[in-house]
C-alpha cells in the first residue's frame, strides 16, 4: 500500500503525532461486534454453531505517536478486566496479527478497549469472538477486504474446529464440514423465531483443551451411527417445523457422555426430563454451561437445569437469549483512511 505524501517528505522534520493529524485529522477508530455462540446442539459435534445474542465488542484507536505497539483495556463479564493486557498473550491481538503475517500487513500503534459480554472458558464461544474480532479488525485497520472464507480459514486455524468460529462470524445457525484440503465449508439456515435459548452456566470453567482431553480416541460404529443419524433428522426437523422430534435429534453418544463428569451436578443438568415448552437439552459446545431449547416456561426450564448444580453447592447463572442472526459486525468511523501497510 502506497505510503502517504506527508510520509514521503525528504529534509524535513515532522513528527509522527503531526503526521498522524495531518493524515487523519483526528484519531482514527474502528469497530467490531462478535456474537457468543453455542456449538454441537447434541448430536452435532463439530459441524453445528449457532450464533448467540451475548455480544463481545472492541474497539481498536490507532496511535500513530504511541511508543508501545498496543494497548489494551478490558471490561465485561467476571473475570474480564484479568484478560491478558501484553500483546503476546492476547487472543484478540494474536488474531489480528495471525491475519496481517497471512495478509502481508503490518499494523500500527493502538489502544484496544475491549467490552466483554460473553463468560469465559464457559462453551459460550468465548475465544471464537476474541479470534473473529482479532480478524476483523486487521482488516478494518489495514483498509484490504479479508473475504469471509479466507477469515473462516484463518479463524479456524487458530480455534481448532470451524463450529464456533462460524458462527461468530455468520450468525444465525452454522453447519461447518472441513474438507480433506483443511478448507471449511460453512452454509446458514434460518433459525426458527419461535424457538428460544435457556442457557444455564454453573459458577465453574473448563478450558476446551481439558474437555477435549477426556474424549476417546475412536468410537464404535454404533455410536457413529446413532449421531449421524441424529444430526441428519436435527435439519430436517427444523425445516420441517417438527420440533417435537429435536429432544430425540440432540441425543448424543460421542462427547457428552465423556463430559458430563467435568463439574458436580452437569451429568443431572444434562438428564432434566420432559418439561413443557422444553424441546431439547445438550451441552453448549465442551461446557460446562448446558442448553436447552424452549418455547415457553423458560424460567422454569432454566431453574430445573440449574437445581442439580445448586444441590452439590456451585452458583449459577440462567439467560434466556435469542439467537444472532447478524454474525460478526463492524464500523469505521473513517471509512477511508488505511492504517496499515503493506510489507
Amino acid at each position: 500500500m502506497a505510503r502517504s505524501s506527508i510520509e514521503k517528505r525528504s529534509g524535513t522534520s515532522v513528527s509522527r503525532l503531526e503526521m498522524a493529524r495531518a493524515v487523519h485529522g483526528r484519531r482514527r477508530s474502528v469497530e467490531v461486534r462478535v456474537p457468543a455462540s453455542t456449538a454441537n446442539l447434541g448430536s452435532g459435534f463439530d459441524c453445528f454453531g449457532l450464533a448467540l445474542q451475548l455480544h463481545l465488542t472492541v474497539r481498536a484507536t490507532l496511535v500513530p505517536e504511541a511508543g508501545e505497539r498496543c494497548r489494551i483495556r478490558s471490561l465485561g463479564e467476571d473475570g474480564s478486566a484479568l484478560l491478558p493486557r501484553t500483546a503476546e498473550k492476547n487472543l484478540i491481538v494474536r488474531a489480528m496479527r495471525f491475519a496481517a503475517e497471512r495478509q502481508g500487513l503490518t499494523l500500527p500503534p493502538m489502544r484496544l478497549a475491549v467490552h466483554n459480554g460473553i463468560p469465559l472458558a464457559s462453551g459460550l464461544g468465548s475465544s471464537a469472538a476474541a479470534i473473529v474480532a482479532g480478524i476483523s479488525l486487521c482488516a478494518l485497520i489495514s483498509g484490504s477486504e479479508i473475504p469471509d472464507e479466507t477469515a473462516l480459514g484463518y479463524a479456524t486455524e487458530l480455534e481448532g474446529h470451524a463450529d464456533n468460529v462460524a458462527a461468530a462470524l455468520h450468525g444465525g445457525l452454522v453447519i461447518t464440514c472441513v474438507s480433506p484440503s483443511g478448507g471449511v465449508l460453512a452454509l446458514k439456515k434460518p433459525w426458527p423465531l419461535e424457538i428460544r435459548v435457556v442457557i444455564v452456566t454453573p459458577h465453574v470453567t473448563v478450558e476446551t483443551v481439558h474437555a477435549r482431553a477426556v474424549l476417546p480416541p475412536a468410537v464404535s460404529r454404533a455410536d457413529a451411527v446413532h449421531n449421524l443419524q441424529r444430526a441428519a433428522l436435527f435439519t430436517v426437523a427444523l425445516e420441517q417445523r417438527r420440533h417435537d422430534l429435536l429432544w430425540e435429534a440432540m441425543q448424543d453418544r460421542l462427547h457428552q457422555p465423556h463430559r458430563q463428569g467435568l463439574v458436580p451436578g452437569l451429568a443431572e443438568a444434562l438428564a432434566t426430563p420432559r418439561l413443557p415448552g422444553l424441546l431439547g437439552v445438550s451441552l453448549s459446545g465442551a461446557g460446562p454451561s448446558v442448553l436447552a431449547f424452549a418455547q415457553s416456561h423458560l424460567e422454569q426450564i432454566g431453574e430445573a437445569i440449574a437445581e442439580p448444580f445448586r444441590k452439590h453447592g456451585i452458583q449459577t447463572t440462567v439467560r434466556n437469549l435469542a439467537v444472532d442472526e447478524h454474525g460478526r459486525q463492524t464500523t469505521d468511523s473513517s471509512r477511508g483512511q488505511a492504517g496499515a501497510q503493506r510489507k
